[in-house]
């Protein structure tokens, strides 16, 4: 089943407490592979420097970021970041996660479809990355939906929540890759 009753928002229509709610919700489902954001999201205040910050990155134009919500409870239920922009050699990594109980019904995919042609189109990026965790099998099926190609495992690259540093696999796609099937 797909649940197609939703849209994408940017951070300036996103408030803390909605997104802190998000975070709170999912602890459990990102902390392995989202430890900075949960870490700056653990209580209201934490969260509003927290989405303070990444207005100033947005405008800044060094991270972009993007909301996916429920258009039945108005409630946010996932989230797509663009960051580790690099402009000498255009090039930026994608993250994202959906909300637990909205996983597998094609929410994330196409979302990070649609965040696929902002970087390639809007930014000029020539390569899209995703760094993902060996165990996330859900976001390497992701990258490899979108034609990603898996260069390699990156050893010992990753902090995970308990501070210990993980292998992650490392996914790129370059605009010449790029089949934008729409």
């Amino acid at each position: 089943m797909r649940f197609n009753n939703w849209r994408i928002e940017t951070i300036d229509k996103i408030f803390s407490k909605e997104f802190f709610e998000l975070i709170s919700k999912n602890k459990s489902h990102i902390e392995r592979t989202f430890p900075v954001t949960v870490s700056n999201c653990l209580d209201i205040e934490k969260t509003t420097n927290f989405i303070t910050n990444n207005r100033q990155k947005q405008e800044n134009k060094e991270n972009y970021f993007f909301y996916i919500r429920n258009n039945e409870t108005e409630n946010l239920i996932g989230y797509v970041c663009i960051k580790n922009i690099k402009l000498d050699v255009l090039k930026c990594e994608l993250a994202y996660f959906v909300d637990a109980a909205f996983e597998r019904q094609g929410i994330i995919s196409k979302a990070v479809s649609q965040t696929i042609n902002f970087c390639f189109e809007e930014l000029r990026m020539n390569k899209i990355f995703i760094c993902t965790s060996k165990v996330n099998k859900a976001s390497q099926q992701i990258a490899l939906k979108h034609n990603f190609i898996q260069e390699g495992i990156l050893r010992e690259e990753f902090k995970n929540h308990e501070g210990v540093l993980e292998d992650i696999v490392y996914f790129g796609l370059l605009k010449s890759d790029c089949h934008n099937e729409k």
